[in-house]
């Protein structure tokens, strides 16, 4: 992007005074920033009102070093991009939301945002182990089915949620409520730096942007615009991530909750979703199957150890009881294959049955 035209984005972006509802009633009005700043204040005024049309006078503060540092940051990777409105790389699924961000700061592989499969997980920041496992194992399959997790960075489900993508070695994106040249929280430096090589962090803030509160309810509006559907791992009654789970629905995106233990807090966000209509799932083919999305590989019967030496059976499992129906249609298996399979885990004190036809995994494992 020619720095001029660079230049007209910051300025619209960054004049105090004009919200992004006022810079986007100026676009509709006038096209491009360089063609807003064309005309007089008096054609601003009717559009935006004496207030925000006076304060687009003024230059911003240090705009020149603003444009400065976002060009240098650009110029020292390839794999950074921004994009506007007006880009043809900008995501046709964020221009149909209510209030689309103007201008998207990319760190990785821009295609990402255009992945045919994308999926939002979301959850706690704290949530309980088993909580985490699912995030983990979900993202884990849904990867290995050729989904695109889409999450935010944060502690908890959402860092159990990218880390089994990139495990399963599937892009995934992470919209974050920071400057790009910022990581927040930053335990997740190193998570960000390997989310950055193999899908993309996304972020609607300029360069500089600290972790302010009210920044993180702003971007779940992009986790939710940029897939196809929302899942609940675990989450209170009042999070943000039933705030994604709104907005998702207020975009006619699917939302997807796992249930959990009736005693649990953490829980009680999903059950409140699935009594709101939320679609309960209990393995990833369960999303698959509603999204439509097929499978990038199939089982073919066969279900191998995976390369950290982990059993995919007893990943597919999860921790949690599970029926022998719900086991057959996560792994694809014929009932002869799943219990020849069954009876070995038994033998090796890996799974155990319980009353009722269930079966658990058992810690050891």
């Amino acid at each position: 992007m020619p720095r001029e035209e660079l230049a007209a984005w910051l300025r619209l972006l960054l004049t105090p005074g004009v919200g992004i509802q006022s810079a986007r009633k100026l676009l509709a009005a006038f096209g491009l920033p360089q063609e807003i700043f064309e005309h007089d204040p008096a054609a601003w005024q009717s559009v935006v009102g004496t207030r925000a049309a006076l304060s687009l006078t003024a230059l911003p503060e240090h705009l020149d070093t603003e444009v400065d540092r976002l060009q240098a940051w650009l110029a020292e990777d390839t794999r950074r991009h921004v994009l506007t409105l007006g880009d043809s790389l900008y995501p046709t699924e964020l221009l149909q939301m209510a209030d689309p961000p103007l201008m998207l700061y990319v760190q990785g592989d821009v295609q990402a945002l255009h992945h045919p499969r994308r999926l939002a997980m979301v959850g706690s920041r704290n949530p309980t182990p088993q909580g985490e496992t699912n995030a983990k194992q979900f993202a884990h399959a849904l990867g290995e089915a050729g989904v695109c997790v889409v999450s935010g960075l944060a502690l908890g489900v959402d860092g159990a949620a990218h880390e089994g993508a990139l495990q399963a070695g599937a892009p995934t994106i992470a919209v974050v409520g920071t400057g790009l040249d910022r990581v927040y929280p930053k335990r997740h430096l190193s998570l960000a730096h390997r989310i950055g090589a193999q899908g993309a962090i996304v972020s609607e803030y300029p360069l500089g942007t600290p972790p302010l509160a009210a920044h993180f309810p702003q971007r779940n509006r992009i986790i939710a615009g940029l897939s196809q559907g929302t899942l609940v791992v675990e989450a209170a009654v009042q999070s943000g991530s039933l705030i994604t789970a709104r907005l998702a629905a207020d975009q006619g995106r699917e939302v997807f909750a796992i249930p959990g233990s009736i005693h649990s807090p953490q829980a009680r966000g999903c059950h409140a979703l699935i009594r709101q209509g939320a679609k309960l799932v209990e393995s990833a083919q369960d999303i698959l199957e509603d999204l439509h999305m097929v499978p990038a590989r199939s089982l073919d019967g066969v279900l191998e150890v995976e390369p950290d030496g982990e059993d995919a059976l007893l990943m597919a499992m999860g921790y949690d009881p599970v029926s022998l129906d719900a086991l057959q249609a996560r792994t694809g298996l014929d009932t002869a294959h799943l219990q020849a399979r069954l009876l070995e885990l038994e033998l090796q004190g890996d799974v155990s049955r319980l009353p009722g036809g269930l079966l658990q995994r058992l810690g050891r494992g």
